[in-house]
């Protein structure tokens, strides 16, 4: 059953009575925005984390605490008097409403990828009426964003006039060309040129800004893959200490043959599943 549309009501009840600077919590009153941004990239992510596992009861409750730090930082700009939580909401009304003209005004596009341009050009516009004197194609893309997600978000908007490579091949042909310049540098750094360890840095860049742009060809979300890569490793790391266990042995006592060893065994098991 859908729950009463009033709840809100009651979290923005609740939300100002923890704020309240005198019979309020004070860990909640101390709060700014700068001190509750990165709870709220946090809570992001988490919401991400209970899809990815397929977990709805999860991500109901992920998408509460998620809507917690809308309303806590609504609360905030309201005490400043600059904006309330009904101003969020009418903003991303209106905006919605702007930005789907196919939907809502007779306006019509082909597909999918035409509703995309069609969103970038009105965004720009919207800045050009915001008097903002940056026409650039990538400009607006946060700063705040994580660093591979500012990288999908360059690429596209690069795309989007064209300037793209025409497909995955290149992009792998690129890809070796980066590997090598990491070896590279790499080398220079073993030889004792220390300008090696900034040059490296930047290649090593290079390297993850073109593996975002093959996942990009692929279509693949960058941060969804590292998350399935981070899983595997943990689970199979996890198998590895299992298995060493099993056999009496403690896994950090090992040379890398033989704890290589176990990591191959660990990924039998996990075939074998």
């Amino acid at each position: 059953m859908p729950g009463d549309p009033r709840h809100i009501d009651t979290l923005l009840a609740i939300m100002g009575r923890l704020r309240d600077p005198d019979a309020g919590c004070p860990w909640d009153v101390q709060q700014t925005f700068a001190t509750i941004a990165p709870y709220t990239v946090e809570e992001a992510y988490e919401v991400a984390d209970a899809i990815q596992r397929g977990d709805l009861g999860d991500l109901r409750d992920e998408l509460g605490d998620l809507l917690l730090q809308v309303v806590f930082h609504a609360r905030m700009a309201e005490e400043q008097g600059a904006f309330a939580f009904a101003d969020v909401v009418a903003a991303i009304n209106d905006k919605m409403l702007r930005r789907h003209p196919h939907v809502f005004a007779g306006a019509s596009v082909a597909d999918a990828d035409a509703q995309l341009a069609s969103w970038e050009a009105i965004k720009r516009a919207e800045r050009a009426d915001a008097g903002g004197a940056d026409t650039s194609a990538v400009a607006g893309i946060a700063r705040g964003l994580p660093e591979w997600q500012r990288a999908l978000k360059l690429q596209k908007r690069a795309a989007m006039i064209g300037f793209d490579w025409p497909g995955p091949a290149p992009v792998i042909e690129k890809l070796h060309e980066e590997i090598e310049e990491v070896r590279v540098e790499f080398a220079a750094l073993a030889s004792g040129d220390e300008d090696a360890r900034d040059r490296l840095e930047d290649e090593i860049g290079d390297l993850l800004f073109v593996c975002a742009n093959l996942a990009r060809h692929a279509r693949v979300d960058p941060g969804a893959a590292m998350r399935r890569a981070n899983a595997k490793f943990e689970r199979r790391f996890r198998a590895m200490e299992r298995l060493a266990s099993g056999d009496g042995v403690d896994l950090a006592t090992l040379d890398l043959d033989a704890q290589d060893a176990y990591w191959n065994r660990a990924k039998s098991e996990e075939k074998r599943g």
